[in-house]
């Protein structure tokens, strides 16, 4: 693929995964589900298994931004390791590739945690258990889960 097409592609994937987290939720399935419609790699299943980690994980908000792991999943479809080679040791090349999305979201939100961009984006923490708390963090958050979802996949279109 040349830079060019790369660039094209990038536009794409982040303005898909944009409108996949305004319209449905879920960062970590957005970004993987426009991963699997734009260049393969993921499956459903993969996408399934992604749902709890949003919000954090769990809608706890306390763990990595589920956009920021369904990107580390999505780069692991790709260079992560098969079970069957467990013995052949840790394949630091997804370790690398996965640290440099992570820098690049860290430099991007100041941190990577849902609930540090929760406080970056609203000024405060919200209870996600609560409808009502979560009522105002998406009134609040405006587009910025969103904008996070889509710069993530296009950070991981250009990684893969």
């Amino acid at each position: 693929m040349t830079k060019e097409e790369k660039t094209t592609l990038g536009e794409k994937v982040y303005q898909m995964a944009f409108d996949y987290e305004l319209s449905y939720g879920c960062c970590p399935q957005c970004v993987l589900t426009t991963v699997k419609e734009t260049v393969g790699l993921v499956t459903d299943d993969v996408i399934k298994a992604s749902h709890g980690l949003s919000g954090g994980g769990g809608l706890m908000g306390l763990g990595a931004c589920g956009a920021l792991t369904g990107g580390l999943i999505a780069l692991s479809c790709k260079r992560g390791r098969d079970r069957d080679k467990f013995e052949k040791g840790r394949f630091i090349n997804n370790f690398r590739v996965g640290q440099a999305l992570v820098d690049r979201f860290n430099n991007e939100f100041g941190g990577v945690t849902c609930e540090h961009l929760q406080q970056k984006f609203t000024g405060r923490t919200y209870d996600m258990w609560d409808a009502s708390e979560y009522e105002a963090f998406d009134k609040a958050r405006r587009h910025e889960c969103a904008r996070a979802t889509g710069l993530v996949t296009k950070w991981v279109i250009e990684l893969l």
